[in-house]
């Protein structure tokens, strides 16, 4: 018989993926978050509003600022979104230069820049 794992070693499994994917600081991300280059970034809705990556980022802010014992089952599910969105976007990097592209720009609202050791 397969054993799954507990609730706390799977929530302390997404949280250790979603801190390993996201590697900018609160305040860095924060303050990328205030840049022209971040507002144009990621898909926007029909009327021009945010971006899903751009509220995305404001949410990262503040689940690094969160203690780990207030996460929620929403923020962990945030968590895991932004784990998937980060390897899918990191497999799908255009050949040259990344470091003024708009595929840059979205990771980063993502709270990633893959520029970044």
């Amino acid at each position: 018989m397969a054993r799954t794992a507990s609730p706390e070693t799977e929530a302390a499994e997404h949280y250790r993926q979603f801190t390993d994917a996201v590697n900018m600081r609160p305040g860095e991300l924060e303050k990328w978050l205030t840049t022209e280059e971040s507002k144009a970034a990621g898909q926007h809705s029909a009327g021009g509003g945010e971006s899903v990556g751009h509220a995305s980022g404001r949410r990262i802010v503040a689940l690094l600022r969160r203690k780990r014992a207030d996460l929620s089952d929403s923020d962990y599910a945030h968590m895991r979104k932004v784990v998937g969105y980060v390897h899918r976007h990191l497999a799908q990097r255009p050949a040259g230069d990344v470091t003024d592209t708009r595929w840059r720009h979205s990771l980063m609202n993502w709270g990633h820049d893959p520029l970044k050791r």
